[in-house]
């Protein structure tokens, strides 16, 4: 039972993990920026949602909603008051600026976990399940919550596939990753495509923040080990890789499953960063990646 138990749970640990990575990697294939606060946005929305749906006492979805509002707008946050700042400095030498963005969003996802502390204090909480009961799934008695959030997150990479290769928006954004350079020549504005990408990653983060902390709960403590797992993954796979990162997304999150049931909870994010610095070492192009 406990075999079937750990294949339930990592598969919809994993499908959540893919959600949150997937909006990592598009923002870096589009616009070369790897968000270090990426945890942080998960669990502004994650509590947010428990506020809202615990301390108002508001309907679930309600909840759930206000939290995807929120971490969108927190994303936004990021882009436009610390990302952009830095990208567009004139003081800054063009070579070095991939190097203040990564510092810059790594003390964004601090200050966010000191907010998150000091209005909602680090102890962590569980988002309101979008639905309650369970049910008996070949044995093993299983939360109705937890197959809902894995087909919620798999509906929404279904239509993040649809957004990317059949929409001209998608066009623009793949395009955007491959030549930039080439996009501007032909007249498109790239800060427009910009700021589409982070309007979908802030909602992909989002829902991704409100599933996993109705699912594993979430805290400001959490804020750290949500972006090692996403980091993990994106590397893993390959950065700007799509393919790669759902393939690493299921491997990560199998592993710290076994982990925290066959070892201990408190460990279970070790693993997988072991393994991520023997890829470093291995193959640092990730198992699809390019560069």
């Amino acid at each position: 039972m406990q075999a079937l138990q750990i294949l339930i749970d990592g598969f919809a640990i994993s499908t959540l993990y893919a959600l949150g990575a997937l909006g990592f990697t598009l923002i870096f294939g589009v616009s070369g920026v790897l968000n270090l606060a990426h945890g942080g946005l998960l669990v502004v929305s994650a509590m947010v949602a428990w506020y809202v749906g615990t301390a108002l006492g508001a309907d679930a979805w309600v909840s759930a909603a206000a939290g995807i509002a929120a971490g969108l707008a927190v994303t936004l946050v990021t882009y436009g008051a610390v990302v952009r700042p830095v990208q567009r400095s004139r003081a800054i030498p063009g070579a070095e600026r991939e190097l203040f963005v990564l510092t810059a969003t790594l003390l964004w996802g601090v200050m966010l976990q000191e907010l998150l502390d000091y209005w909602f204090s680090d102890t962590p909480v569980a988002v309101k399940p979008l639905l309650s009961g369970t049910v008996n799934f070949l044995g093993v008695r299983t939360p109705i919550n937890e197959f809902l959030t894995a087909a919620i997150a798999w509906a929404v990479m279904g239509l993040l596939w649809l957004l990317v290769n059949r929409t001209d928006i998608g066009k623009r954004l793949r395009a955007t990753a491959i030549n930039p350079r080439a996009l501007t020549l032909l007249g498109f504005d790239l800060e427009r495509i910009y700021l589409v990408a982070w309007l979908i990653y802030g909602l992909l983060a989002g829902i991704a923040g409100v599933l996993i902390g109705s699912f594993l709960g979430s805290g400001s403590s959490y804020i750290a080990g949500l972006t090692g797992s996403a980091f993990t993954i994106v590397v893993l796979g390959g950065l700007g890789s799509v393919s790669g990162t759902l393939i690493a997304a299921y491997i990560v999150g199998y592993i710290e499953t076994l982990t925290a049931y066959l070892v201990s909870p408190a460990l279970r994010e070790v693993p997988a960063l072991l393994l991520l610095i023997a890829v470093m070492y291995v193959r640092p192009q990730g198992l699809l990646g390019k560069r």
